[in-house]
């Protein structure tokens, strides 16, 4: 469960210095499909979806809910970013902690909009829910993810092997909330 829900949501559109966060719309059905179905994607992330599947499936306006931004780069999507409360049962390092999440296209890798997305979604999130730490997971294998992560100010709190993979656990501390 999220808090993110009762912080107004959604928030009005974010921009950064290239790109936009905001809230899915119905035009953006067609990317979420291409992001979800793609094998480059989801390398390190299980695997793709059927696209057979996402077109029956997605609904008109996808990922529609509090912590969901959509990632927009001179007007289409190219990525996705989550915020989302980790549960109880995660790993005791994570558990009950806002977990950052991020799937972008590989039109979009390399470019730096992840950073400045993530760096946005952030800052918005401090200003929200001042003193909250983040935590992200990765794979250990996923390179670019873990050089994103340290870049974001996030620190190793573990590593661990699950789904077959040697996963990493990284720490956001929370920044001291104002007086």
């Amino acid at each position: 469960m999220t808090d993110l829900g009762r912080i107004g949501w959604p928030p009005a559109p974010m921009r950064a210095e290239r790109v936009v966060l905001r809230e899915s719309e119905a035009r953006d059905r067609a990317a979420f499909i291409e992001l979800l179905a793609s094998p480059e994607v989801h390398t390190y992330l299980g695997g793709p979806r059927r696209r057979e599947d996402l077109e029956r499936e997605l609904p008109g306006v996808p990922e529609r809910w509090p912590g969901s931004f959509v990632v927009e780069l001179g007007g289409a999507m190219i990525g996705q970013i989550l915020l989302r409360r980790a549960p109880e049962h995660s790993r005791p390092a994570a558990a009950g902690k806002v977990d950052l999440g991020y799937m972008f296209l590989p039109r979009a890798w390399g470019s730096g909009c992840a950073a400045e997305a993530c760096a946005a979604a952030l800052d918005w999130f401090d200003g929200v829910l001042p003193g909250e730490p983040v935590v992200l997971h990765t794979q250990t294998a996923n390179v670019a993810s873990m050089r994103l992560a340290a870049k974001l100010g996030f620190t190793e709190v573990e590593r661990f092997h699950a789904w077959d993979a040697e996963q990493w656990l990284g720490l956001r501390a929370p920044l001291t909330p104002p007086e």
